[in-house]
């Protein structure tokens, strides 16, 4: 299996190549890697301090490592944090402003052998944190080989993965490779176990963490605000033309709220089009200051979404219908319903399984059933009930950050 992996990547490392000017996606993807050598070695010829490595897959895992950064930062400021990314979506956004509690931001060259050796030759880390999934086995591997401390965080494991499969020795020595696995949930704690996988731990989701840092000082904007003052507001988050389909319909016919939707791709012809089919006003939010009145505004950026949902008094987060629900987390901490489409795979996604449970959220279906739901949270005591269980389940679920750095620190000490 070693081999067969090997020659994957080798081969998606030439096919990258060669395809690159075919997608803008995968020409950033390519352009990144082309200098990161000598990045990474002109930065570690300036920083003489401890190497902390962080990976990432993208900009969701960056926000679930945000919390154990800054925990890890405040305990050890002399540690220097290196976070890689594999996204091109993740390292362009991030890399566009400095980043609190990082010292520097690289993509993470293909997993191949070569390059895992040269990149850990070249960073020396003394630890090394993945983040969620996206476990690369050259860079595990080598790393167990090198005696650098391994950590995965915010594992959220199935039963139908790789790992867990007859099959799948190969994947179970990455797993094995680790010093601790922090999970999010009992059901992966087991699947480890199964597995005789026992340097590991329940510590929760870190977003829970990250959720809360934002909504403890969001991002003010006055001029969405300014639109907004007369009308509930709905902010539609993430959204996807298949949540679209059954939204569109319902701004149509409710004159009681205003509407911001965030689309998950800005792309001018989906906005266009979802522009023709609302027939109320509407204004993109690089178009907001030449209005004095919109019912709906259409955010046609980047970055926003997570403080937008303070104006909110019920949220729709998109995804569900499609490739995966995003991030439910971030209008949760608001204290504020959510409600999100019917989940395909539900295993994949067990914080919406506990939002339902607390009574935080919805599933919905139809655009039937959006409505039934909306018309329902205008109670006012079902809404109060609904918001004290968004509260209630963001509180009980902080502290994942602080459990996972102060066993990797009693750990380190030994």
């Amino acid at each position: 299996m070693k081999l067969i992996y090997n020659f994957s990547m080798e081969l998606f490392s030439i096919l990258t190549n060669l395809l690159q000017n075919t997608n803008p996606k995968l020409k950033l993807f390519v352009k990144g890697r082309n200098k990161v050598w000598q990045v990474l070695e002109d930065f570690k010829k300036t920083s003489k301090q401890p190497i902390v490595w962080f990976h990432v897959a993208s900009l969701g895992e960056y926000e679930q490592a945000k919390p154990v950064i800054h925990q890890l930062k405040k305990q050890k400021p002399d540690f220097s944090v290196v976070v890689s990314f594999f996204s091109p979506s993740g390292y362009e956004n991030v890399r566009k402003k400095k980043q609190e509690d990082v010292d520097f931001i690289t993509y993470l060259p293909i997993d191949t052998a070569r390059n895992a050796r040269r990149f850990l030759k070249i960073l020396e880390p003394k630890m090394a944190f993945f983040v969620k999934y996206d476990l690369w086995a050259n860079y595990i591997l080598e790393a167990k080989n090198q005696n650098i401390q391994l950590y995965l965080f915010a594992a959220a494991l199935r039963e139908d993965q790789v790992y867990f499969q007859p099959f799948g020795g190969f994947f179970r020595k990455i797993l094995k490779s680790f010093d601790h696995i922090f999970t999010q949930n009992e059901r992966s704690l087991d699947l480890l176990h199964q597995i005789d996988i026992k340097n590991s731990s329940i510590a929760g989701d870190t977003r829970f963490d990250r959720v809360s840092q934002i909504k403890a000082a969001p991002v003010d904007f006055g001029e969405i605000k300014r639109l907004i003052t007369n009308r509930k507001t709905i902010v539609i988050g993430s959204a996807w033309p298949q949540d679209m389909n059954i939204l569109i319909p319902f701004i149509n016919e409710s004159d009681q709220y205003s509407f911001i939707i965030a689309p998950h791709d800005i792309h001018d012809g989906t906005m266009t089009d979802w522009e023709g089919k609302i027939n109320k006003e509407t204004i993109r939010f690089s178009q907001i200051s030449t209005k004095k009145s919109a019912e709906v505004i259409i955010i046609d950026n980047v970055g926003m979404l997570s403080s937008l949902y303070q104006y909110a008094f019920i949220a729709y987060v998109g995804g569900a219908f499609g490739k995966g629900l995003h991030n439910i987390l971030e209008p949760l901490a608001f204290g504020i319903p959510v409600i999100f489409g019917q989940l395909k795979k539900a295993k994949k996604f067990p914080e919406a399984k506990i939002s339902l449970d607390y009574g935080a959220s919805c599933s919905v279906a139809t655009f039937d059933e959006l409505k039934t739901i909306i018309s329902e949270l205008e109670n006012p005591e079902l809404y109060q009930e609904t918001c004290k269980a968004a509260n209630k389940l963001v509180k009980e679920n902080l502290g994942s950050a602080k459990k996972i750095v102060e066993l990797v620190l009693i750990e380190n000490q030994k």
